[in-house]
């Protein structure tokens, strides 16, 4: 679980970042949450494009999303999630 200031750390990271995933509303496959998995483990802090029809939808895939990866998720604005977990050898320093 991260801390608030981890959090607004991480945000302040993941700003200038474009999505790395991008899911369509055909939901979540065994293929993209691999490739999520490879994603988080090389990237760390990822930024998640979610198409979804409505936003309940939406949370519901990236909550799918993350809990499938062990993630931690940072924030969310409209359909962009931007998600995080250390890698096995974390290059991201957290206060």
């Amino acid at each position: 679980m991260l801390t608030a200031s981890q959090k607004r750390h991480l945000r302040s990271l993941a700003h200038g970042l474009n999505p790395v995933i991008l899911t369509g509303a055909g939901g979540l496959s065994e293929n993209l949450l691999s490739e999520l998995d490879r994603a988080l483990e090389h990237h760390e802090l990822i930024k998640v494009r979610v198409n979804a029809e409505d936003r309940e939808s939406r949370d519901a895939m990236i909550e799918s999303m993350r809990e499938a990866v062990k993630a931690d998720l940072v924030q969310r604005i409209g359909h962009i999630a931007v998600l995080y977990r250390p890698a096995k050898e974390p290059r991201l320093k957290l206060p």
